[in-house]
């Protein structure tokens, strides 16, 4: 990614759902300018979610998807239904795309009773107005039954009627979805020097600052702080060379126990990790989780998941740093798994604990949902940086710039 893109985990995510042939894709299509998905007229084109990051005008950045029918039949059928129930985690805006000449049918309801369960807000398009002969454009009751319906449109893919106004409901609906929270400038002043802690060793990626380092920099500049980036190595001389103490240090949660022991204690401290925590809202969460690792015991599981995908490399934060940890703390004999990227497992009962990455690569939605699929089974969930302040025993001072 360019550091001048607005990160997908950044963007408006708005997925487009219905049954087999009611024309979701072509819809897509239209609304993209482009041909994203295959348009055929045999039910079950689109076999897999298809993503895309694009600008969509009137709004701006998004991530457009385009979801199997939810009406797909047979075991490989059932597969792709699946994939478009994971969809909904991550979904912030849904669109559900009716045939016009049928109407809404005990599917088309079912897709919408799980909008409401997951609470995300939705439109309702009748495709085929050509066909129908209803007017394109905005509406607010079914032609047919007379029901009242949430925001609905009337389009045409064919003919591009009415997709400008699905754009501008679009837009609308999106606009209540963004995240308005601020990452770190909120905590700082126009002036103030933060030290931003880098370790460019065998596990950061070559050629490039990781998204949550860029993202603090960005949002430092916009303030008009000073970002001052060094390796945990260099950082006793970048300190002494500043004159004065700065406002903040950021770190990355694997050196928190080496850059602890350097930062003056009167200079405020924490890690990029629990600065994306607040950012995405589920720092409190997190922070209750976190006591569970004062209890695990020999043989219990622990899940450590990562939102993105890397090689590994033999010093990795998730599978050998994290794990090394937590075994020299508790004592105890700990089983470790791990999953990444989008993969994350319906059932998590059988872990005593989730830690989960900064989760920079992924939007709030699907962020929020990995730790409410948690709450709801009774496991307690942390993240990176929360566990790894708690097991060196400075997740007080870590937490102090944040004014909670």
């Amino acid at each position: 990614m360019s550091m001048n893109e607005i990160p997908a985990a950044e963007r408006v995510h708005i997925a487009f759902f219905g049954r087999r042939n009611a024309g979701k894709s072509s819809v897509v299509n239209a609304i993209t300018g482009q041909n994203l998905s295959i348009v055929s007229d045999t039910p079950g084109t689109t076999t897999d979610p298809v993503r895309k990051t694009m600008e969509l005008l009137p709004m701006g950045p998004v991530v457009i998807i385009d979801t199997p029918g939810f009406d797909d039949e047979g075991a490989l059928g059932e597969e792709r239904v699946r994939k478009t129930r994971e969809t909904l985690q991550r979904t912030d805006v849904a669109v559900l795309v009716l045939d016009g000449t049928k109407g809404i049918t005990e599917c088309d309801k079912e897709l919408i009773g799980l909008f409401d369960e997951k609470k995300i807000p939705y439109i309702i398009v009748h495709n085929k107005s050509d066909l129908t002969g209803f007017e394109a454009g905005v509406v607010t009751d079914d032609s047919r039954t007379g029901e009242k319906l949430p925001m609905a449109v009337n389009v045409s893919a064919l003919t591009g009627q009415g997709i400008w106004d699905l754009k501008e409901c679009i837009a609308a609906t999106g606009k209540s979805t963004v995240n308005r929270r601020k990452l770190i400038s909120d905590l700082v002043e126009c002036g103030d020097v933060v030290v931003l802690v880098i370790p460019i060793d065998e596990s950061a990626p070559k050629g490039r600052l990781i998204l949550p380092q860029q993202m603090v920099i960005r949002d430092l500049l916009e303030v008009g702080a000073l970002p001052i980036c060094t390796r945990e190595t260099e950082l006793d001389k970048t300190l002494k060379s500043l004159g004065k103490a700065p406002k903040m240090v950021v770190t990355d949660s694997q050196a928190f126990g080496k850059i602890e022991s350097i930062v003056p204690r009167e200079v405020h401290m924490t890690s990029f990790s629990i600065l994306m925590a607040r950012y995405k809202g589920t720092l409190a969460t997190q922070l209750e989780g976190v006591h569970a690792l004062a209890g695990l015991k020999d043989g219990d599981k622990v899940l450590i998941s990562e939102g993105c995908t890397h090689h590994r490399q033999c010093g990795d934060i998730g599978t050998v740093k994290l794990p090394n940890w937590i075994k020299n703390f508790t004592g105890r004999d700990i089983c470790f798994e791990t999953s990444s990227g989008l993969s994350f497992p319906d059932d998590l009962r059988v872990y005593k604990l989730v830690i989960h990455c900064g989760a920079c690569m992924l939007n709030e939605k699907e962020v929020v949902s990995r730790i409410e699929k948690a709450k709801s089974q009774g496991v307690p969930v942390t993240n990176y940086g929360t566990a790894i302040a708690y097991l060196h025993g400075i997740l007080d001072r870590s937490l102090e710039p944040l004014n909670l």
